[in-house]
This record gives C-alpha cells, structure tokens and sequence, in this order.
C-alpha cells in the first residue's frame, strides 16, 4: 500500500481512473495501491511521485516532507552564514524572493 497515495490524489481532486490514465495503468492497479496493501513496482512509483512532484519517500510513508527534495550541496559556513540560513528558511517565500531580488542587486552594482 502507497501511504500517501489516496491523500495526495484528493488533495489535487482527481479520480483513481485520472491519474491511472496519466501513467499508463489501470484504475484497478490504483485501488490495490491505496487501499489493499499492493506496492508497485519502482518505474510506477517514480511515474506517480513525478505526478504530484514528490519523492517516493513520501509515498511510502518513509518521510513528512511532500516535496520533491532538492539536491543540497555541502558548503562549510561560519556562525553568521549558518544562523542566516536558519532564519531564511522561517521566511515565506514572498519574503525570501524578496531578499533574493536585495542580493542580485547587490552583485549587480560589481
């Protein structure tokens, strides 16, 4: 069974026949996933994940997050740098695309 499948396919207001049309399977297929402990194989659950842009992870219950995780690279940062980031991300993204337009205009005066 996909945890999050059910949620995910209400939460966008399709049918289990809508999005089994969209990936190519049948709308029995979505039943067994949602609802009897049925679990596809992996090309249909990165074809579903890609569906509502989240990760398989999620699908499956392994993770909160329901997002597609972005990859992060490491960076060493100081107190300053670390601290700011951890504030950026409390920020809405209206407020964060407002501090990205403040430092393109910063690197643009160069």
């Amino acid at each position: 069974m996909i945890k999050n499948l059910k949620e995910l396919r209400i939460q966008k207001g399709i049918s289990q026949q809508k999005l089994a049309d969209v990936i190519g399977i049948s709308q029995q297929s979505i039943n067994k996933y949602e609802n009897h402990n049925i679990e596809p194989d992996i090309a249909t659950l990165i074809l579903i994940a890609n569906y509502f842009s989240t990760s398989i992870d999620y699908l499956v219950g392994n993770t909160d997050i329901n997002h597609i995780i972005e990859k992060v690279e490491a960076h060493e940062l100081n107190t300053d740098e670390a601290d700011f980031i951890t504030d950026y991300r409390k920020l809405t993204n209206d407020e964060k695309e407002s501090l990205k337009i403040i430092v393109r205009n910063y690197l643009n005066k160069n």
